[in-house]
């Protein structure tokens, strides 16, 4: 009965959402280094009397330790991994932004070490206030590569011309980015409808 049980003690993991199950119970979405995405039952967490609670909080890297199999894994333990700073209240909207992007975008139980560092880079990035717009984009870069959907930003899709930092571009779909004078030119086709005016990214 125990063939398939699994115990993993002191993982590196973030908090991405919960929520409440039964009565003193809650359901966690973690991310996890070496384990990938999952969910965890973590029981006696709610109320006054709950040692847990204060520990198991969102944006600050935690260690794990669960016991279970396949989607029914039992939270045994979780130990704070660093003293980190709350991220800054105007960065808190991004910061859930990160949390959105990974629970809609990666698989359960699918590993991605390089996602989770980059998680973790950003999230201290933003604690010492690293210009937001430039921090959520290089992060989407990242995430997008390590899904297999890389964007070449280096180069114009027509000439092959290295990008230009001070100038702007349309990304088009199944195309790459495109000069706006070039896009102004051309023909307003469905592809040129979809275009996203964008400033150029230094690759990261």
């Amino acid at each position: 009965m125990t063939r398939n049980l699994r115990r993993i003690q002191l993982a590196p993991a973030y908090i991405l959402h919960h929520r409440p199950y039964r009565d003193t119970s809650r359901i966690f979405e973690v991310v996890s280094h070496d384990h990938g995405r999952l969910s965890l039952f973590a029981r006696g967490v709610r109320g006054p009397k709950a040692k847990l609670a204060s520990i198991l909080q969102p944006f600050q890297l935690l260690l794990l330790s669960w016991t279970g199999r396949g989607e029914a894994a039992q939270l045994t333990g979780a130990e704070s991994a660093q003293a980190a700073p709350p991220v800054p209240a105007p960065c808190l909207m991004a910061a859930f932004y990160l949390n959105e992007l990974l629970m809609k975008l990666t698989t359960r139980h699918d590993p991605l070490p390089a996602v989770f560092d980059t998680y973790h880079e950003t999230l201290e990035s933003l604690r010492h206030g690293a210009p937001l717009e430039r921090e959520l984009r290089v992060f989407e870069k990242r995430l997008l590569e390590a899904l297999g959907y890389g964007l070449d930003l280096d180069s114009e899709a027509q000439t092959g011309k290295p990008i230009e930092p001070d100038e702007y571009y349309h990304f088009r779909p199944e195309q790459g980015l495109v000069p706006t004078v070039a896009a102004a030119t051309g023909a307003l086709s469905s592809a040129r409808k979809r275009s996203i005016l964008i400033p150029s990214v230094r690759s990261s």
